[in-house]
């Protein structure tokens, strides 16, 4: 009789797979087995330090990235698509090791909701993808911001600090800017675009919102605040400035009350 298959070892294998399709197609693959009940919960390998990463696109420092306007002209809205897509690319991996690095301490919800993120993340990949290649591009066709796994390095050793930093720091961020983005391609007649964008949106409300629910149930197991608890390791492991505007009404769908941010920004 074959043994069932851990879900880390499936976890694992998405994140060494480099091409960027075949590894949105093996997350999305791994949620699906993980909700049939596929795949065993058990933790028999460890995530890599580093995904697999394609050839392309180049990976540069963030102070080395070319500036790519505002998105008022095609090329500016190609680069910008461009840059969503490479975010959206390593996210993926950013939630499979949510998954298989903490999901053996904190539990199959745990898991499940991660996965769950990693498959919406892959589809969101995909369909920028797709709107490059109608636009005359391809992800890989320009140079792409090599910092954002550096969050996942930072926060490998404890799932508090990963929950605070990405899902309540960095997903965050694109719920107070990623509407003046849809403004920005509707205005320019891009609808199409737009709405990708839009639904991309509506998805990260929910991903902050699991983030955020895990943080105050781990909060309330250490008996700590979670408002307290979350700027001090967002002051410890977040290599930046939690700044304004902040888009309210989509923080406090997510589950972000004004206590978190309240004498940070």
């Amino acid at each position: 009789m074959t043994a069932t298959p851990s879900v880390s070892s499936a976890i694992r294998a998405a994140m060494l797979t480099p091409e960027p399709t075949a590894k949105a197609f093996a997350t999305r693959a791994v949620a699906r087995d993980w909700a049939a009940g596929r795949l065993a919960f058990a933790f028999d390998c460890a995530m890599p330090d580093v995904p697999a990463r394609p050839d392309r696109p180049e990976l540069l420092a963030p102070n080395a990235m070319p500036k790519r306007g505002r998105g008022g002209s095609e090329r500016g809205r190609t680069a910008l698509l461009h840059a969503l897509a490479h975010i959206e690319f390593v996210a993926i991996d950013l939630a499979l090791d949510a998954a298989g690095r903490f999901g053996g301490e904190r539990g199959p919800q745990f898991v499940s909701d991660w996965l769950g993120v990693a498959a919406d993340e892959a589809m969101h990949f995909a369909l920028l993808a797709r709107r490059l290649r109608t636009l005359g591009s391809f992800y890989g066709a320009m140079p792409a911001h090599d910092g954002l796994w550096e969050a996942a390095t930072e926060t490998a050793h404890d799932v508090a600090a990963r929950l605070a930093i990405v899902p309540m720091v960095l997903e965050a961020r694109g719920l107070d800017v990623t509407p003046v983005t849809i403004e920005r391609f509707e205005a320019a007649g891009d609808h199409r675009s737009a709405r990708i964008l839009q639904r991309i949106f509506d998805d990260e409300i929910r991903h902050v919102r699991f983030g955020t629910s895990h943080f105050v149930a781990l909060c309330e197991e250490r008996g700590e605040s979670p408002p307290a608890m979350w700027k001090t390791l967002v002051r410890r492991h977040f290599r930046g400035a939690v700044k304004p505007p902040f888009n309210d009404s989509a923080r406090a769908m997510a589950g972000l009350s004004y206590d978190f941010l309240a004498g940070v920004a």
